[in-house]
């Protein structure tokens, strides 16, 4: 019964949005250690800035690979999340250039075409999870330092703001997905509702109830609680308010 109930969940390591959200995140802490110091940014605001919405894009969609089990609405908040730390730190690569004195690549840019064609492997499970990750991880960084990890700051702030888009349109994808197989399986609940009815009509029928002379369906014995039949018991319809069906017993 539990295993209709409660969702798939975890998994989240094969999915492009989240390595390629761990990947922004390396970068990003190499980037800020480079390029920020005590003299340009005094307060560490920018840095703490930076690497928190870094961090919290990946967290988040941790969580909503976590929630999934048993909260669709929970798993897209969390996404949504995620994406929003990830447009926020797009914003801070974007000033950067442009404090620089530079602009963004255009999409006609080599340079731009090239980062933009950069694919990930997709991580297969094993056992030895949380190692064979760190080479998966690892092994996609060399693929990408090129240009994610570039020491020249201006080629890495625009792989990286290239990449932030990348990733950014993955979760709205995966979001879509998941607002999709709501509308047409439900989420928790309603599939807590279903299996609850399902094993009552079960009871039901184990017990030698009727079957319902309108619909078919098993039915239960109900006492009256009002009218001139107060007091006495029948049988009514399991699918009732949908269905109005009455026996005597």
């Amino acid at each position: 019964m539990n295993n209709r109930i409660i969702g798939h969940f975890g998994g989240y390591r094969k999915m492009l949005s989240f390595n390629w959200t761990c990947l922004i995140y390396h970068a990003t802490t190499l980037f800020c250690k480079r390029n920020y110091n005590y003299k340009n940014d005094q307060l560490g605001k920018t840095v703490g800035q930076m690497i928190g919405a870094a961090r919290s894009a990946r967290q988040n969609i941790v969580e909503a690979s976590s929630r999934a089990a048993t909260s669709k609405e929970q798993e897209l908040k969390q996404l949504d999340v995620a994406k929003g730390s990830l447009d926020e730190l797009a914003g801070d690569y974007e000033a950067y250039i442009i404090d620089s004195n530079e602009v963004p690549w255009s999409k006609k840019d080599e340079r731009y075409i090239e980062v933009k064609a950069l694919e990930l492997d997709i991580f297969e499970h094993t056992d030895d999870l949380d190692h064979d990750y760190g080479i998966y991880t690892q092994n996609m960084r060399k693929r990408c330092s090129k240009w994610l990890e570039n020491e020249n700051p201006i080629i890495a702030a625009n792989a990286l703001l290239i990449s932030i888009r990348k990733a950014c349109s993955l979760i709205t994808g995966q979001m879509h997905r998941i607002a999709d197989d709501f509308v047409q399986n439900g989420g928790f609940t309603e599939k807590m509702s279903k299996a609850r009815l399902e094993y009552r009509d079960a009871e039901f029928e184990s017990e030698g109830s009727p079957k319902c002379p309108l619909c078919g369906k098993s039915m239960r014995k109900v006492v009256a609680r009002k009218g001139r039949y107060i007091g006495k018991s029948f049988w009514g319809c399991c699918d009732y308010p949908n269905c109005n069906g009455t026996r005597d017993i």
